[in-house]
């Protein structure tokens, strides 16, 4: 069964850096793309940064909003994913997702709430 837990959210002063893990089971983050994705307060969900399994030979990947201040990365080990979040802006304020993607298969997990205060 596969399942998905975050971690880390919290609140964070304009400027600061805050780490977003994703515990995941029933399954290796080794084998399956990676997303972290985000529900600002009355805005749409989007695409914060994606993560393809080794083997795709592709780059991570990142929204825009948050290219060059967060970074995606996974661990085989504790079988993670996290997300490493600097230079935080009011505007990441939102409640943040992990997915893990397997063919035509999406899992997610329940979210962790990141404010941005000033």
């Amino acid at each position: 069964q596969v399942q998905l837990e975050e971690s880390g959210g919290g609140s964070v002063r304009t400027g600061g850096s805050l780490r977003l893990s994703c515990q995941a089971s029933g399954f290796s983050v080794e084998d399956y793309v990676m997303s972290w994705y985000r529900l600002p307060p009355g805005a749409q969900r989007e695409l914060v940064a994606g993560l393809n399994p080794d083997r795709d030979g592709v780059r991570p990947r990142y929204g825009g909003a948050v290219k060059g201040r967060f970074t995606i990365s996974r661990d085989a080990v504790k079988n993670m994913a996290h997300l490493e979040m600097s230079n935080v802006q009011p505007e990441d304020t939102a409640l943040y997702y992990c997915k893990a993607s397997y063919g035509m298969s999406d899992y997610w997990g329940q979210g962790t709430q990141v404010t941005v205060s000033s």
